[in-house]
């Protein structure tokens, strides 16, 4: 037979007054004391199955990282491959210059490049982004 259950005892501490603020929130959020709230929160935290489900929670975290990298190793890819297939499309279909127009050329280029490069910039920074632009287009046509 066991006796009468213990009475709860008082634990006095100091946190910091950001994490005060935020433990008072959740507890009012909760409709519960802020008692109620560390003493749920320290209790999990001492348990022994706290560890398995932070080891859980990064194991979460990292299989989702890995999965956004492949996808980005693939964009990555397929963007390399489309590059590689417009350049060598674009040297195949273009006429080479006769030798009294390629200096002229060379500067119109080396004009054209400085534009591109500034495009490019203003593009990264401010957008719209290639893919954004393409699946506006295959709605568009849907």
């Amino acid at each position: 037979m066991s006796g009468p259950p213990e009475k709860k005892q008082r634990l006095s501490v100091y946190v910091e007054p950001d994490l005060k603020r935020r433990l008072a929130d959740f507890a009012d959020r909760r409709e519960q004391s802020v008692s109620l709230i560390a003493e749920a929160a320290i209790a999990s935290f001492l348990s022994p199955d706290a560890d398995e489900r932070k080891e859980a929670a990064i194991v979460k975290r990292l299989d989702r990282i890995g999965r956004n990298l492949q996808r980005l190793e693939r964009d990555l890819e397929i963007t390399s491959e489309t590059l590689a297939l417009f350049v060598r499309f674009w040297l195949n279909s273009t006429v080479p210059l006769p030798e009294e127009g390629q200096a002229a050329a060379r500067v119109k280029g080396a004009e054209r490049y400085d534009q591109f490069i500034a495009a490019l910039g203003r593009r990264l920074s401010q957008g719209p982004k290639l893919d954004h632009e393409v699946s506006e287009k295959v709605e568009q046509n849907c």
